[in-house]
């Protein structure tokens, strides 16, 4: 007579195998149509980000640290050592906040990935398709540690695209690297150990390396791994690891669910307004509202911001002193709406902008009320003008699109605004072009190569 042990399989290894395993066969034509716009996406936020101050802090240090090196920084001549490179061109992505989002994950899912795909890509020679299948492992991997902590994590203070972000990177350098499973799931526990980020920090540089250090961390946690590097190899599921210590959530269904259409990349929100994503639908609501009944800013008595209560931790500074703050509060980005001012402009954010005369005075006729009962993303506006007239609006920009030429096209239009003015026209062609055929690319490097000014 024989008896059959049950080994009970973490959900860390669960979600190691799945990156290990995945190959570019797998990926359904949404996933790799998303993923390829996700790249996209970054690379023209990181251009569009390049010659901020905290890049150039980034730089200035790494540099003195003796890390110059062969690995492009995005949009710039300088060339550092690959960690050095993956940390600044996260930050870069980050900079402006003008990268996409997922609801999965409760945060930023690109910035932490993509430097680290394509950098690590890049050094290694890679093709298209094996950055590509390596982004997606990455990406998905980050989701399903968002789901696996729910939302907890994100509500107790923690910055998501830096804490599981690193998870996502750490996952792409993996697969890039060729580890098997339990390989990769020591790369986790190399990563898990290291990941942090606060949202205390928003609204200053340090948002923004939230997302190149977890992009770092997670390049390291990869190669260590390669190395033979020891860790915890359930970090996730461990009593002490990062989902029980980090959230009250421990949800492990979700997290080994599939979603619809089997891939969290088709679900991923673009950002068209150069803002903190939880201001867009107090924005799209009030435009409408502005543009249906041609109001000015002289009709305006007073704005009711109808939102969750969650949101004024985030984007509820009152009277931002900063261009950089302007992004986190929703009173100042309603009173950009209705000057008509340009919230997709990424140079519209200065710190003059948050001090001039007309601008403050419409903001103080903005309320923040945290009563919405809806969906997170959703807000509600009512606009009283000074003759009585009231109208209501409701928006939420928390429903991914199913059109991807559609979003396609938006993306470029995007795209072109944001790097033509830096890079040229023909060269801004060349890298649309390039990540619409991305999976046809036999060295990676090209992406990156096309993005550095010409001298």
């Amino acid at each position: 007579m024989t008896s059959t042990t049950m080994v009970e399989v973490s959900v860390t290894d669960v979600l190691a195998g799945r990156a290990a395993a995945l190959r570019f066969e797998d990926l359904s034509p949404a996933a790799l149509t998303v993923a390829k716009q996700c790249l996209l996406d970054w690379l023209g936020v990181s251009i569009a980000g390049s010659d901020e101050p905290l890049v150039r802090i980034l730089l200035e240090e790494r540099t003195d640290a003796g890390l110059a090196g062969v690995s492009a920084v995005v949009g710039r001549m300088e060339r550092l050592a690959l960690p050095a490179a993956v940390l600044v061109n996260g930050a870069m992505s980050h900079a402006l906040d003008y990268d996409d989002v997922h609801k999965a994950m409760r945060g930023h899912p690109t910035v932490p990935v993509a430097p680290v795909a394509l950098g690590l890509g890049a050094h290694l020679r890679a093709s298209g398709r094996d950055v590509l299948t390596a982004f997606v492992a990455g990406f998905e991997t980050e989701c399903r540690v968002g789901a696996l902590c729910g939302h907890d994590h994100y509500a107790r203070g923690f910055h998501p695209t830096a804490t599981i972000g690193t998870f996502g990177a750490a996952a792409a350098a993996g697969r890039l690297l060729g580890l098997d499973s339990a390989s990769m799931a020591l790369a986790l526990g190399i990563a898990g150990t290291q990941s942090a980020g606060l949202k205390s920090a928003f609204g200053t540089h340090c948002k923004a390396l939230h997302a190149g250090h977890a992009a770092e961390a997670g390049l390291l946690a990869a190669r260590l791994a390669v190395r033979g590097f020891t860790a915890n190899a359930d970090i996730l599921g461990d009593a002490q690891g990062f989902a029980r210590t980090q959230s009250s959530g421990f949800d492990h269904v979700a997290a080994e669910a599939d979603p619809p259409g089997g891939f969290h990349v088709t679900r991923t929100m673009f950002k068209y307004h150069a803002a903190c994503f939880l201001t867009h639908s107090s924005i799209e609501a009030l435009k409408a509202v502005r543009d249906q009944y041609g109001i000015t800013p002289a009709d305006v008595h007073e704005v009711e911001l109808h939102v969750q209560a969650g949101h004024l931790k985030i984007c509820g500074i009152a009277q931002p002193k900063t261009g950089l703050e302007v992004k986190f509060s929703l009173r100042m980005m309603a009173a950009l709406v209705l000057a008509g001012v340009d919230t997709s402009n990424d140079k519209t954010y200065t710190d003059e902008l948050a001090t001039r005369s007309d601008l403050v005075a419409l903001r103080d006729k903005v309320v923040v009320v945290p009563d919405w009962g809806g969906e997170g993303s959703a807000a509600e506006v009512v606009l009283t003008l000074a003759g009585g007239q009231r109208y209501a609006m409701q928006f939420d920009v928390g429903v991914p699109m199913q059109d991807l030429e559609r979003q396609w096209t938006l993306l470029e239009a995007k795209f072109r605004s944001l790097v033509a003015p830096r890079l040229g026209e023909a060269r801004t062609v060349k890298l649309v072009a390039a990540c619409r055929a991305a999976e046809q690319l036999v060295d990676v490097a090209v992406l990156l190569e096309l993005t550095t000014p010409i001298a």
